[in-house]
């Protein structure tokens, strides 16, 4: 037994390192005084972090996945919702094939979804923008929306929203005041991850972008150039730390609702025995 859970530890070390490792390259080659990636590092400097606060270009780029990513997020999440209440809550003929067609995206490869949506969009008579992004990865990121909305909606017992109905409430402020604060963990872990895929896809964007890239398609673009690519690592290693910081700003949150229900919950049960 000893040496089965000595075994795992040490698969979770070897597994964390591959994973993890390549990463911390990133910012350590940022503060390189040398356009190079080699040991033993030149020395140390800021000038890339100078070089990227100066490249409008970037700067254009990130703005544009920040707000392809913010529309998808939202736009997705909110399918999500109906989507997920429709097959939680509804008895429908056809049920599973309709959720077995939606979570399609899933499995299909990418590049396969990226040229039929170039060549609809281009037969239909659009253009290539940041819009035919964003309706690409809507379509990437509804399934993974409601993955995760199923699993709240299939936690909360229904018949609370049916006493909300019995007090004369309607369905929208059934939602709002009864539904909305039960599955909001789940659509908030929506938005951060339908964010977190659209800002990261790169081959949706690459075939669908035109002449507005994204940040990745232009980080991919300056390969050609090995005097950018320093201040590409430093854009990198900024967004790395805002990832750190999303993610234990989400760990807070989920921690904060759990220690509230739990107050919560001893409060009832304190209360029924007095």
């Amino acid at each position: 037994m000893k040496n089965t859970s000595r075994s795992l530890l040490v698969y979770a070390f070897i597994y964390l390192g591959f994973l993890y490792i390549p990463v911390l390259f990133l910012p350590l080659f940022s503060f390189n005084n040398s356009m190079y990636f080699s040991f033993p590092l030149s020395g140390f400097t800021f000038e890339w972090y100078r070089e990227m606060f100066r490249n409008e270009a970037m700067h254009q780029s990130l703005f544009n996945s920040i707000r392809v990513g913010g529309f998808v997020a939202l736009f997705s999440t909110i399918l999500g919702i109906f989507g997920a209440k429709a097959i939680t809550r509804y008895r429908m003929r056809g049920k599973k094939p309709v959720l077995a067609i939606i979570m399609l995206p899933l499995v299909i490869p990418e590049i396969i979804v990226a040229v039929a949506l170039l060549i609809f969009i281009l037969q239909a008579g659009g253009s290539l923008s940041l819009l035919s992004v964003a309706l690409g990865h809507v379509l990437l990121c509804v399934p993974f929306s409601i993955a995760v909305l199923i699993s709240r909606f299939e936690g909360f017992d229904q018949s609370m929203e049916e006493a909300s109905a019995d007090l004369g409430e309607n369905s929208w402020w059934t939602f709002w005041r009864v539904t909305f604060p039960v599955v909001l963990p789940g659509i908030v872990a929506s938005l951060l991850l339908c964010f977190t895929i659209s800002f990261d896809e790169f081959i949706v964007a690459y075939f669908l972008s035109g002449t507005e890239p994204t940040l990745p398609v232009y980080m991919w673009n300056q390969l050609r150039f090995p005097k950018l690519l320093p201040g590409v690592l430093a854009l990198g290693a900024c967004i790395l730390l805002a990832s750190f910081i999303v993610i234990a700003f989400a760990e807070w949150i989920r921690q904060r609702n759990n220690n509230m229900a739990l107050r919560q919950s001893l409060a009832s049960m304190t209360s029924k025995i007095r």
